[in-house]
């Protein structure tokens, strides 16, 4: 039984005993109602005030029942409140320490700061993606939705040191600021590069002259969503049909269209193999993109004779089953 349950049933318990008391002394003793009233709840509760009025054999009989009936109720309604205490802290105490160990398990997770519209929209995506993260969100209020959605994280503000810390920030890949205020971003990517140098950092800018802030302190992606949204709207009327082909590509509904990116390992069996003879096209029927260069050279539309080494990251576009097979022959 749930505690809405429990307490609607503790209400209408005491709503019963109470009016079956005022009426037993109305008609056993004749009393005025307040009267009854009074001595009935007295009675209920126990507080020995005494007899307001004289009563009858029958009366201190129904007395005496009421006596029993209200010590009884009172120790229901006692353990009903211990039980809750103790249970909720339980819970509360047992669900931190599973999701601590949790954290202590992953490693090269995603570490996404707010859990408002936007972090909860990332942090969809992961989940569709199957990627590891964790939420830090200082904001109470959100933890039952973040229990809703299976999240792992931590409770408390995302600028402090020791939050950062407790969600793995030493052992993550990526860093998400997403928070409320702009100079929070500025501050939370300068702490999170202090702790981690290697964490690669997407911040979010309300404003466009936080962007170099940002920047300064070390993010390596800065997103202003009015931007992307003022750029979404102008391609949707001059290039519609090209708006409509990544939105089938990014997209992750039933569509079959995907773009993703694969950083090719020293160890994969394509290195320094030619993609003609690779044979991405014709076994994976993909399109390779791009292929970016461990030094940051981006090669566009590469040509067939373009080799793949160690340290590249190819991007290519296709159905997701070949790209998950080509993620596995490049990065085994």
């Amino acid at each position: 039984m749930d505690r809405t349950a429990h307490l609607i049933i503790t209400i209408l318990v005491s709503a019963i005993l109470v009016a079956l008391g005022t009426a037993g002394y109305m008609l056993i003793e004749g009393w005025p109602m307040l009267d009854s009233l009074y001595m009935t709840v007295i009675t209920f509760s126990t507080v020995g005030f005494g007899e307001i009025r004289q009563l009858s054999p029958t009366g201190r009989i129904f007395t005496l029942i009421l006596i029993v009936l209200g010590v009884g109720f009172v120790a229901y309604v006692i353990g009903n409140v211990i039980q809750f205490l103790v249970e909720g802290r339980i819970r509360l105490i047992l669900g931190r320490h599973k999701l601590d160990k949790k954290i202590d398990r992953l490693n090269t997770h995603y570490i996404v700061c707010g859990y408002g519209r936007m972090g909860r929209a990332f942090c969809r995506y992961l989940t569709q993606r199957h990627l590891d993260f964790v939420v830090i969100e200082k904001n109470t209020n959100r933890i039952p939705i973040m229990n809703e959605d299976g999240i792992i994280y931590v409770t408390g503000e995302a600028t402090q040191e020791a939050n950062l810390k407790k969600a793995g920030i030493k052992r993550a890949s990526n860093l998400i600021a997403t928070l409320g205020t702009d100079a929070d971003n500025v501050f939370l990517v300068l702490l999170a590069r202090g702790l981690n140098p290697n964490l690669y950092v997407v911040a979010r800018a309300s404003q466009n002259e936080t962007k170099k802030p940002l920047y300064s302190a070390g993010a390596d992606v800065v997103v202003s969503p009015f931007d992307v949204g003022a750029r979404r709207m102008a391609h949707a009327i001059l290039r519609p049909n090209v708006i409509r082909f990544l939105e089938l590509a990014f997209s992750d509904e039933s569509t079959d269209i995907h773009i993703e990116e694969v950083k090719v390992s020293a160890s994969s069996t394509l290195v320094d193999v030619t993609l003609q003879d690779s044979g991405i096209r014709r076994t994976y029927d993909l399109i390779i993109l791009s292929i970016v260069k461990d030094d940051g050279t981006m090669l566009f539309n590469p040509s067939a004779d373009t080799k793949i080494n160690a340290g590249d990251t190819v991007v290519a576009v296709g159905c997701y089953e070949s790209l998950v097979k080509l993620g596995e022959v490049l990065n085994p």
